[in-house]
């Protein structure tokens, strides 16, 4: 009996061991350092493939534009319209109205070439025409009818001109989409940033919690030997036992947070869930100051909120323009020369063909409406007015946000060095407390004194680097600059985002 639960013991162990190998092997270690994190952020966040999608949409939109303002050619075909039914005709002879059957085949077509004129909002149009009619019946007879050449102007004389606005605000509205997707992948390196940082400091807690958890075995073996020889006070050998047990329960804490935040920099960077990452923290940062007028300066110059504000302007004065014309009158105008003719067989439809002249006006005017038309202009005109202040307001707090950022990025230098001294300091300090601990020329109090003050240093001067970088890459979104090689973010991305300059 004892040698079969031997038996099931030792399978039991090998089969745990053989998962656990199993499980090793399955996760994949991968080491990141803060740089490949962001690029990775870029290419493979969900965040990234939902913004490059958008910019996308707004690509295709200012390409729709621009093929707008290009000729374009439209063929139009009926190849066969059948009717038969009654219709009512006059009869001249009886001088009255008369139903009479009718049964007729119809096939027509043309081709139309149009050009919008920017200038002054009309369309110019070249098209020609070629009709078939073939009645049936008791006068069964064909016809052909042509349009070899018209060529026509049609235009909107109520003074609003859509095609001069849409000159004005669709560019604007391209350049503020690149921006914006330059924009948010700076968003999306602020984040990655975040979550890296957060990662690197539960890594930091986990390693700092087993470190603490071989420091107090090996002290407490000590003090324990120490014990037994009454060459240590109860007290503190009891603490000492005490902040073994406390170790050991925070280290088992410090790797579930460590999990957690684990996870969350995996599924931000789209990567596989038994994906295991050891970070590599980045090196002390770049002697780089950025003055404060320089970075005001590519704010306004990109900054895509700014451009939001300009755009939103220009669209409700647009509106205003619109509106306003409305309270008036519409007229439009419609003119076309060419030629046509007409007969019985198509050899002779192009022959001798005879002069086609088409002029017509048309005119709305609005008598009694009640205010409609210009209670809309009113509402326009104070749309306007709150955009124009939303803009002015929006400018001033972008400002402060830039200049406080600024700053905050130049001194965070200085506060990591003082970390770094502060992190040295601290550690050297703790190591000759144990060294006099161990010796009995200190006591457990002062070693737990300085073990704590090294432990916020490390976290400090970690805690510093975060804040340094996270700054620097809230400045890059807010200025859309890169202040370390001089230049705009968007020349550097350009070409990898399909971001083409017009």
């Amino acid at each position: 009996m004892i040698r079969k639960r031997i038996n099931i013991t030792v399978i039991l162990f090998f089969t745990i061991a053989v998962l656990g190998s199993v499980f090793t092997h399955s996760q994949q270690m991968i080491t990141l350092t803060l740089d490949q994190t962001i690029k990775l952020a870029a290419d493979s966040s969900l965040e990234a493939f939902r913004s490059k999608n958008f910019y996308m949409a707004r690509y295709w939109e200012y390409r729709s534009f621009k093929a707008g303002r290009l000729p374009s050619l439209t063929l139009n075909l009926t190849p066969g319209q059948y009717n038969r039914t009654i219709i009512k005709r006059y009869d001249s002879e009886a001088d009255l109205d008369v139903y009479r059957p009718q049964q007729a085949y119809e096939a027509f077509g043309g081709l139309a070439v149009s050009q919008n004129f920017d200038l002054l909002g009309g369309t110019f149009f070249l098209n020609t025409n070629l009709d078939y009619l073939r009645n049936f019946g008791h006068n069964t007879y064909t016809q052909y009818t042509s349009v070899p050449v018209r060529i026509g102007y049609q235009q909107n004389l109520l003074g609003y001109n859509d095609f001069k606005w849409q000159k004005k605000i669709e560019p604007l509205k391209y350049e503020k989409a690149k921006k914006q997707l330059v924009y948010e992948l700076e968003n999306i390196s602020q984040l990655a940033v975040s979550y890296f940082f957060i990662l690197a400091k539960a890594q930091q807690e986990y390693d700092l919690a087993k470190e603490k958890v071989r420091n107090t075995d090996t002290l407490y073996r000590v003090a324990e030997e120490r014990y037994k020889i009454a060459a240590i006070y109860e007290t503190d050998f009891l603490s000492l036992k005490l902040e073994r047990l406390n170790a050991v329960n925070s280290l088992e804490e410090k790797e579930i947070s460590l999990k957690r935040a684990m996870s969350v920099l995996t599924s931000f960077l789209n990567m596989d869930k038994n994906t295991s990452l050891q970070l590599t923290l980045p090196s002390f940062p770049k002697a780089m100051e950025i003055v404060p007028d320089k970075a005001l300066t590519e704010a306004h110059w990109n900054n895509p909120d700014l451009l939001g504000y300009k755009q939103n302007i220009l669209e409700n004065q647009r509106t205003v323009d619109r509106t306003k014309m409305e309270t008036m009158f519409n007229a439009t105008v419609w003119a076309s020369v060419g030629f046509n003719q007409v007969a019985g067989a198509m050899s002779n439809v192009f022959s001798n063909p005879r002069r086609q002249d088409i002029v017509s006006l048309n005119v709305s005017i609005p008598l009694v409406d009640w205010g409609v038309r210009r209670g809309r202009y009113n509402m326009a005109r104070n749309n306007l007015s709150v955009s124009e202040i939303t803009a002015h307001q929006g400018e001033i707090k972008i400002e402060e946000d830039v200049l406080m950022t600024v700053n905050d990025f130049n001194i965070q230098k200085k506060r990591i060095s003082s970390a770094v001294e502060t992190y040295e300091l601290a550690d050297d300090i703790y190591a000759k407390t144990q060294q006099r601990f161990l010796i009995g020329s200190d006591n457990i109090n002062t070693l737990m004194r300085t073990y704590q003050n090294q432990l916020e240093a490390r976290r400090n001067y970690i805690s510093e680097l975060e804040r340094y970088w996270i700054s620097y890459y809230k400045i890059r979104s807010l200025t859309l600059y890169d202040f370390e090689y001089n230049l705009p973010i968007i020349d550097t991305i350009e070409a990898k985002f399909l971001i083409i300059r017009d």
